[in-house]
């Protein structure tokens, strides 16, 4: 059954046809596949695809199809809306809905005409990760798993804002990449755009992290969204590279995609060039990440799961 779920992408428990046919009359009785195309969708003019999925109840949530060359990956969420609040983000101006089911979770990779292409999946879409990491969990065994899709933990990554009693539960249960959400280097600046900074300090947190082993292929890095006059200047970058110090990581610096609403701004790409360059003469990897589906809101922080019948099909 396995087999016919998750490496022949069955859509029908008729088509088990190695089964009975009163084994599988009996298994349709009890029991629903509920593989679920998204309602809508949009392609942006890099070519980039935004899917929009209904998750019951009348809550929408929405992945992210990025090709590049040899890569295809896939952006998913993990929760309708989010708790975490950050006031750079669009998705945690929607509030918190509710959790995805790892089925939920699943569906927008199962379900795309590019499902069996995709070669990366990132939790980096709605939702906080590690606020529904059972559901979380039990998606990456279904996708690393010998027994359903089989594919490299190395080819995942999942993200999340620090939410520290989760860390040693992924670190031990999962062998994919982790991606922290740092976005500032000093405390009171991060407790001003993340409310998470209160009961996860990012200072213990890196603490925590250097405790684990990051010399083999398993990869940590550290998302930085560049803000004009905030966490920009040669005093912010300092304090990162202390922070950072003696962890194998890199930084990835990702431009600001402005939203209604929010008092911050994004710096010009000779800025950015010039804040990776410093970090990485301090011995930093760190890249700029590029920038895609702006135009169709499916750029970083910028997913609403809303409904709009204006989507093109």
């Amino acid at each position: 059954m396995a087999d016919w779920l998750y490496k022949k992408r069955c859509n029908s428990i008729d088509e088990m046809t190695n089964l009975s046919l009163k084994i599988r009359s009996r298994l349709s009785e009890l029991f629903v596949l509920e593989k679920e195309a998204p309602i809508f969708s949009q392609t942006s003019v890099d070519g980039t695809k935004k899917y929009l999925f209904e998750v019951g109840d009348n809550r929408y949530v929405e992945s992210v199809y990025i090709p590049d060359k040899d890569r295809a990956t896939l952006c998913i969420s993990s929760q309708k809306g989010c708790k975490m609040g950050c006031k750079f983000c669009v998705t945690g101006k929607q509030g918190f809905k509710g959790n995805l089911t790892a089925q939920q979770i699943l569906n927008q990779v199962f379900s795309i005409p590019e499902s069996l292409s995709l070669t990366n999946i990132v939790y980096m879409g709605m939702g906080e990760p590690f606020d529904n990491f059972p559901a979380v969990l039990k998606s990456i065994q279904v996708l690393t798993s010998d027994w359903g899709v089989a594919m490299s933990p190395r080819r995942i990554t999942v993200s999340t804002v620090g939410i520290m009693p989760v860390v040693n539960d992924f670190m031990e249960k999962t062998e994919c990449h982790l991606a922290v959400s740092l976005h500032a280097p000093f405390g009171d600046k991060r407790s001003e755009i993340m409310p998470m900074q209160k009961p996860y300090p990012h200072t213990e947190l890196i603490r925590m992290l250097k405790k684990y082993d990051w010399s083999g292929q398993r990869r940590l890095s550290f998302e930085y969204i560049v803000f004009k006059d905030f966490n920009d200047d040669e005093q912010s970058m300092k304090k990162l590279v202390y922070l950072l110090q003696h962890l194998r990581c890199r930084v990835n610096l990702i431009r600001f995609h402005a939203s209604e609403g929010v008092p911050l701004e994004g710096v010009d790409m000779k800025k950015m060039i010039e804040i990776r360059d410093y970090l990485t003469s301090q011995g930093i990897i760190t890249t700029i990440r590029a920038s895609r589906g702006e135009d169709i809101m499916a750029a970083c922080g910028l997913l609403a799961g809303k409904n709009t019948e204006n989507s093109e099909q």
